[in-house]
This record gives C-alpha cells, sequence and structure tokens, in this order.
C-alpha cells in the first residue's frame, strides 16, 4: 500500500482501531431492528423510533455528510494515480459519515423489513380486511397525535395543510392495478419518496407507498426476491433472481436518490418555513386514511363481516399506536 505525499500516515485512522466495541454494534442494530418495524408499518415512522432511541441527529449527520466532494476523494484515494493507491486515506472518507454506525444500524433495518414485508405479503393475500383495517386504525391515530403536535396560524400554513391533503386524498384513490401499471419509473419515484420519509419523524415512508399504491406490490417483490434467493442456495435457477430483483433495485436506487436529494430538500424546506413544511406532511397523512379503504374494496369489497373486520382491526390499530405514544413518543414537532 502506498500513500498520498500529502498525507501524513501517522494521522490516518486504523481500521482495527476503529471497530466499536461489539455491545455498540448490538445496540445499534436492535435500534436498526425497531426503526426497520416501524417503517414496514404505514402510521408508524423509523425517524421518530431513531428520535427516542437518541441517535436522530447522529443519522442525519452521517447522511448529510455523504457529499459529491467525498466520494470522489474516496475513489480517488482507491485509484492509483497520485502516487499510488491510499487505502487507509479511502477508510478515513468512511469514518466522516461513520460507517460502522450507518451498517450496523442498515443491517438491522434491513433484516426488519425483510421479515415485516413477508407477513404483510402473506396477509394481503389471506386477510386482507385485517391487514389494512389495522393500517387505518395506526394511520388515523398517526394522524391525531401528529395533529396534536401540529400549530397552524396563518393562511399560508393552512393552504399548505389543503394541498398536502387534495394530493394524498386523491392519489391514494388510484386503483392498484393502475399503480402497477406505473412500471418500473413509479416504482423508482416511490423509492425516492418512501425512503427520504422514513427518516423523517412522525411521517411514515409506508404511508407514502400505499398512498402511491406500491406497498402490497413492494412487499411482494421483496418476498419474491428474498425466496428466490433461498431457491438459489437450494439449486434453483439463477434467472429467477434476476428477474425478481429488477424491482426491488430499482426501489432501492430510487430509495438512495431520494435520500440524498428529497431528504435535504424536506430539510430545507422545514428550516424555511417549518410549521407550513409540517402542515402539508402531517395533510399527508390525513388525506392517505382513503388508502386502506380502497385497497379493500378493491380486493374483497366490503360486506358486513368484513367491515366488521375492518373497524376491528383498525381499533387495535389506532389502541397500539396511542399506547406507544403514550409510553414511548413525546413528539415535539417544533422541535424536529
Amino acid at each position: 500500500m502506498t500513500t498520498h505525499p500529502d498525507r501524513d500516515p501517522s494521522d490516518l485512522p486504523t481500521i482495527r482501531g476503529s471497530v466499536p466495541p461489539l455491545r455498540a454494534w448490538i445496540r445499534t442494530f436492535l435500534i436498526g431492528l425497531c426503526m426497520g418495524s416501524a417503517d414496514g408499518v404505514p402510521g408508524v415512522s423509523g425517524g421518530t423510533i431513531a428520535l427516542i432511541a437518541g441517535v436522530y441527529e447522529r443519522l442525519i449527520a452521517a447522511i448529510t455528510a455523504v457529499t459529491p466532494g467525498r466520494i470522489v476523494r474516496f475513489f480517488r484515494a482507491l485509484a492509483p494515480v497520485d502516487g499510488g493507491v491510499d487505502v487507509r486515506g479511502a477508510f478515513s472518507e468512511l469514518l466522516e459519515i461513520d460507517i460502522w454506525f450507518l451498517l450496523a444500524l442498515v443491517a438491522g433495518v434491513a433484516t426488519a423489513v425483510v421479515i415485516v414485508t413477508r407477513i404483510v405479503h402473506i396477509a394481503s393475500q389471506e386477510t386482507p380486511a385485517l391487514l389494512f383495517g389495522f393500517f387505518f386504525g395506526l394511520i388515523a391515530a398517526s394522524a391525531i397525535v401528529l395533529l396534536r403536535s401540529l400549530t397552524v396560524d396563518s393562511s399560508f400554513q393552512i393552504g399548505a395543510g389543503v394541498v398536502g391533503f387534495l394530493i394524498a386524498f386523491f392519489v391514494s384513490g388510484v386503483s392498484t392495478s393502475a399503480a402497477d401499471g406505473g412500471g418500473l419509473a413509479l416504482v423508482f419515484f416511490a423509492g425516492m419518496v418512501g425512503v427520504s420519509a422514513m427518516i423523517l419523524p412522525g411521517i411514515s415512508g409506508s404511508l407514502l407507498l400505499i398512498i402511491l399504491g406500491q406497498y402490497t406490490r413492494m412487499s411482494t417483490a421483496l418476498s419474491e426476491f428474498v425466496d428466490a434467493l433461498i431457491a438459489l442456495v437450494t439449486g434453483g435457477p439463477t434467472e429467477d433472481v434476476t428477474t425478481t430483483a429488477v424491482p426491488v433495485v430499482t426501489f432501492i436506487v430510487g430509495g438512495l436518490v431520494g435520500l440524498f436529494t428529497i431528504a435535504r430538500v424536506v430539510r430545507r424546506s422545514l428550516d424555511y418555513n417549518r410549521r407550513a413544511t409540517l402542515a402539508f406532511l402531517v395533510a399527508l397523512v390525513v388525506g392517505a386514511l382513503r388508502a386502506p379503504v380502497v385497497e379493500v374494496q378493491e380486493k374483497v369489497g366490503f360486506s358486513t363481516d368484513v367491515l366488521i373486520a375492518f373497524v376491528a382491526a383498525g381499533a387495535v390499530g389506532a389502541v397500539f399506536l396511542l399506547v406507544l405514544d403514550w409510553y414511548a413518543v413525546d413528539l415535539d414537532l417544533d422541535k424536529v
């Protein structure tokens, strides 16, 4: 290994010396599990869990530390130019984005999302009324919690809220079959929007996927991709993996783009006019209450039995989130 001439090797970190202790890995991984579980269901925000766990500011700092300049420096350090490959210099750039923390957190989030989407995939086929009734309750209770924390004192803020509600209400009324017809472009956009929202306290990324009609679609796609990977290990065909990977990879790429673009725009909007931005985001939650109803209507229709199951599951979902809010979440939107 060689180093760049303008760097003092003694000032560069070593990989072994930078690795956090096992206890820190486990703690961050468990926080990621909780965030992923929250992100996997509409109405609950992974960003809220990060806020509760005390890692929200660290997460935002790590994400915003990923800049074009840092990416260029990282790859330049690994390129055989300017004196040779500088592995320790490249690694120092990774440490600037808190790489060990991000790896442990993302591993926990990914594990939880795979598990939750598997459950959702099965429930959407077997008991859609119970699943989307539960989601309706989560969304409704989430709207109550957020509205309670929101202060609106100008016509501009009211207008932002009305626009947010109308967008969510009309978009969530689009049928699932029509949303599926959007192809990979819609999947990419859903990834941009959904993943961006996942890091915002109080706003659920999965909720936005439901609004866009992509929640069940992506849950199914991820389950099929995981099944194909498992089958490949046991001798299954490679074609199944490549086919099922397309929507998943498209969503992930969209998510990465959104994480470093839309998420920054939202943060700047919060800095520019916090209350109007929050009014818009909270109104999205209220307008999205239409989405679970549309899902059930399309899948099974509303008979008396279905309506009873839907309402009962909604009550369970609402109680669950309100209890969570009562015991764990003290969310002040003005401090987000």
